[in-house]
């Protein structure tokens, strides 16, 4: 069951204004996928189901790179170009324009969607929430990470503090190891601001982990996991 929690909306000035902040019950890796897919007691090894993952995801990127669209059950694809254009003889200029690649859900998530049960929790009235993600370089919001620069999280709870060994801003690739963010701009309880390591190209989710809890520190560091995806190009 998906629980969610309200919280206070930073974004708005109206006094009753709440976000619902969803609880998932779990994050599921690429490799923890495939092990489920081989529970349902089919005959394909984990060698040939990793193959597989690996061709599927090849020749969607090929076909993606050749300019096509692919639609699937789980998802659909298309693109979008960004950036004003001045007049109609200007051509496409990667310095004022960019190209999306934009997904959308399918008949399978679509109706995945309509079965979640959800149930209310209390929780979020201690525990840390990401509301809002925005990159400043490109100016996007809970899309796109630009490295080496800045990243601005809304939500509750943020404010990074403790000695514990995972505390701090991670950046979780697909896969490989995750990377910290070394430098806080602005460490607050409903914003944090911070410099954007180097990432390599892929895609990302934020691990945010933290001590904090009012004036006293917690024995045990809360993690957050932000619900989105975020792209390094």
């Amino acid at each position: 069951m998906l629980k969610y929690f309200l919280l206070d909306n930073p974004l708005t000035e109206r006094p009753d204004d709440y976000a619902a902040q969803t609880v998932a019950t779990r994050a599921y890796s690429r490799n923890e996928i495939i092990d489920l897919l081989l529970r349902k007691g089919t005959l394909v090894t984990k060698t040939d189901a990793v193959a597989v993952f690996n061709i599927v995801e090849e020749v969607i990127v090929d076909i993606i790179r050749d300019g096509g669209t692919v639609n699937l059950p789980l998802f659909n694809t298309s693109f979008s170009i960004s950036g004003v254009f001045d007049g109609p003889m200007d051509t496409f200029d990667p310095s004022r324009h960019k190209l999306n690649v934009n997904l959308t859900k399918g008949t399978l998530l679509r109706n995945a969607e309509r079965e979640v049960r959800v149930q209310k929790t209390d929780v979020g009235t201690t525990m840390p929430a990401i509301i809002e993600v925005k990159d400043a370089i490109s100016g996007t919001t809970n899309e796109t990470l630009t490295p080496n620069g800045v990243i601005q999280l809304w939500g509750s709870n943020l404010k990074i503090d403790g000695d514990h060994a995972d505390v701090g801003l991670w950046f979780v690739p697909e896969t490989g190891d995750a990377v910290k963010a070394t430098v806080l701009v602005s460490n607050k309880p409903s914003s944090v601001i911070a410099m954007i390591p180097a990432l390599a190209a892929g895609a990302y989710t934020l691990r945010l982990v933290t001590q904090h809890s009012g004036s006293n520190l917690l024995k045990t560091p809360r993690t957050i996991i932000y619900d989105r995806t975020l792209t390094v190009a």
